[in-house]
């Protein structure tokens, strides 16, 4: 392992696959494909792993995004983990405002360092914290004029043992949870979720008349996620 003790407390560097537990080698093997620049002092930790989106898609999805009507000119994202999807929206030049929410501070850490990597940082808001706390005491006005992002934890059952996955049993935030609470706020939602998401559940959300956009995001001809855009979108 390289030498942690200049590091942050938590985030974690490996040289080699030996050096890597278990549960996260297969995400550490693909480290490319998930940090073009992994090699340019990336942080991560070992629970990071788990929910940062590859590069590739983050890019496609902050493409999509942009499709918002032209009047919403911020972007919240509300899990933003070791800052994957934070950082393609930078890089995408759309948005006026971005902010940034992360309850873990270590992983935080890791977003904000990483922002540096790519050289968006100072473009980008941090804030820690609980998404539900914080848009209710921080950023309730900014989300009038934003689209609001959720890549949340895929807890609970493993969603990968299911053909079609309940999104009622995600944990600690079900689909209910995460709609509610954001379109509340903007008519704009998009929320990054299991490629076996139940269309069905994702549908009864959808407002009267609205078409909804469902877009799998593949790699190697293999879906990884899917994405459903509430609200106004050009894309596809």
């Amino acid at each position: 392992m390289a030498d942690t003790e200049e590091l942050p407390k938590g985030i974690r560097k490996y040289s080699t696959i030996e050096e890597v537990p278990t549960e996260i080698s297969k995400y550490w093997a693909q480290r490319y494909d998930i940090w073009s620049k992994f090699d340019e002092d990336i942080w991560m930790t070992d629970e990071a792993w788990y929910g940062v989106t590859p590069e590739p898609i983050a890019q496609r999805i902050a493409e999509h995004i942009s499709y918002a009507p032209s009047s919403k000119t911020v972007l919240i994202d509300a899990f933003a983990g070791a800052g994957g999807n934070t950082i393609a929206f930078a890089l995408s030049g759309r948005w006026n405002q971005i902010f940034a929410c992360e309850k873990d501070p270590q992983v935080l850490a890791c977003a904000k360092h990483n922002a540096q990597v790519y050289g968006v940082e100072k473009k980008i808001w941090w804030i820690e914290g609980d998404i539900f706390d914080v848009l209710q005491k921080r950023l309730k006005h900014a989300a009038k004029n934003a689209v609001i992002f959720g890549s949340p934890p895929w807890g609970g059952p493993t969603y990968a043992d299911f053909e079609v996955f309940d999104l009622r049993l995600m944990q600690p935030y079900s689909l209910s949870d995460l709609y509610t609470a954001f379109s509340a706020l903007s008519n704009e939602v998009v929320l990054f979720l299991p490629r076996t998401s139940d269309l069905e559940q994702l549908v009864k959300y959808a407002k009267q008349g609205e078409k909804l956009k469902v877009v799998h995001y593949c790699m190697r001809g293999a879906s990884k996620a899917l994405c459903v855009y509430y609200g106004s979108f050009q894309c596809g």
